[in-house]
């Protein structure tokens, strides 16, 4: 596009955010734009929407007509972030490999909306509180990913790539800040329990073995000044249960590295009491037919009803915060 017409799109701030945040995300929605750019005011995004869409650098891919357009960063889209020395801070890749990445199968595009909606969802409870602010939501598992041992395959270490990594800053009295920090995995419903697990115990390598402190410029000896929890979020109550008491299970066992909640617990109410560890699983099922230490499990899902209604009704809720 020439200097002269995208002199006359008049590109604000707001705008280089939003070219930005599809960069790293590859797509969105409108609802999506609106709860993370605009306040929630849907007219306004669906105007700058289309202001960005007829100068080209946003695009749509269209789906089904009871389903919201899929929005992508185009080529000139891309040009006008490194003309803005955006892509600066990013791993230097070329623009054919850039556009490969925007190029999200139909296969992948219900998990990466997914992952949109626990970000909006995130974004959008955080910015009613006034201790907490979300310095860093990443969905580019590019920018995050390590290697770490996985429980019980010797000592080779795999790649790890988290679908999000977030770090949420809390002002304490005294004026300083502590940091929270999480790694994000939104189940696909396709893996096996025993992969979910093996997932599970690389964050745990990871975190024990000094990774995480290597990572942020400390030495391995430090790892106890890096924690962090990952969040693991179900389309199920079911499939969440499961997860726990494999968990338990597990060499060695998980306890409170990992929350787990459902999709649609998380996309309502993040900030609220909708998450459980496997030791408050374990606590609640002890000593009861449903109890994890006194069970083999078998691979995927299993139809436990009774179990799934005596969880939500005795297993202790968490927060991820407290002001």
């Amino acid at each position: 596009m020439p200097a002269s017409e995208m002199n006359a799109l008049n590109l604000q701030d707001r705008d280089l955010s939003l070219l930005r945040g599809l960069f790293e995300c590859r797509i969105m929605t409108a609802e999506h734009v609106a709860r993370l750019y605009f306040d929630l005011s849907r007219e306004a995004a669906k105007k700058r929407i289309q202001k960005l869409k007829s100068y080209g650098v946003v695009g749509t891919r269209a789906r089904r007509v009871n389903e919201p357009a899929i929005l992508f960063l185009t080529r000139t889209g891309l040009n006008t972030l490194r003309d803005h020395g955006v892509l600066a801070e990013y791993p230097a890749l070329g623009v054919p490999a850039l556009e490969r990445r925007a190029k999200v199968s139909d296969l992948t595009i219900r998990h990466e909306l997914e992952v949109m909606d626990v970000k909006t969802a995130c974004h959008t409870a955080i910015k009613t509180t006034k201790a907490f602010s979300i310095v860093e939501f990443s969905t580019w598992p590019l920018l995050y990913e390590f290697e770490a041992v996985r429980p019980g395959h010797s000592q080779a270490e795999i790649l790890v790539k988290p679908d999000g990594f977030i770090r949420i800053h809390e002002k304490e009295p005294g004026g300083g800040l502590f940091e929270h920090t999480f790694f994000l995995e939104v189940d696909r419903s396709t893996e096996t329990l025993n992969m979910l697990v093996s997932r599970a115990g690389c964050y745990l390598n990871f975190y024990k073995s000094g990774g995480f402190a290597v990572k942020n410029g400390a030495p391995r000896s430090a790892y106890r000044d890096f924690p962090f929890r990952v969040l693991m979020v179900f389309k199920t109550v079911e499939r969440r249960n499961n997860t726990a008491a494999r968990l338990l299970q597990s060499n060695p066992p998980i306890f409170t590295q990992v929350y787990l909640s459902t999709l649609d617990e998380v996309t309502h109410d993040p900030l609220g009491t909708v998450w459980i560890c496997p030791a408050d699983y374990r606590e609640a099922t002890k000593g009861t037919p449903f109890d994890s230490e006194h069970r083999v499990e078998r691979y995927g899902y299993q139809r436990q009803t009774a179990r799934e209604l005596f969880v939500e009704q005795k297993t202790r809720r968490r927060r991820l915060l407290v002001e």
